[in-house]
């Protein structure tokens, strides 16, 4: 797997938006995060640039504005971040990961029952 660019908390809402609209310019994404926090245009522009900069984003100037495209598939950066959590706060046991959420209870009754429907369909072996 090729390695990933580290990505704070800020740049990953950029990418979130990155993700869901590629290629987007840079005044939607400013407007998509201007209406979810409170960031500013320029902030919102220096997170852009960090993350051209970290190689999770490539850009093309069309006319006077800045189109940007992911390099990074979001599948494949949660899929590092999972299992970077997993082996960092549980030693990769998922096992004890779940039974710690299991006992604090974080899951509703309606995500046991996803969970336990997840579980019966990979016993079945289909996917």
């Amino acid at each position: 797997m090729k390695k990933l660019p580290q990505i704070s908390e800020a740049e990953y809402e950029v990418m979130k938006v990155i993700w869901e609209a590629a290629p987007v310019s840079t005044n939607e994404v400013t407007d998509k995060l201007v209406q979810s926090t409170d960031w500013s245009p320029k902030t919102i522009q220096t997170l852009l640039k960090r993350l051209v900069q970290k190689g999770a984003v490539s850009y093309r100037k069309e006319s006077r504005v800045f189109v940007y495209t992911p390099l990074v598939k979001q599948t494949e950066y949660l899929e590092h971040e999972n299992s970077h959590f997993l082996q960092r706060f549980y030693n990769g046991n998922f096992a004890s990961m779940l039974t710690s959420y299991l006992d604090n209870d974080s899951f509703t009754e309606k995500e046991l029952d996803e969970l336990r429907e997840l579980l019966k369909q990979r016993e079945g072996g289909s996917r």
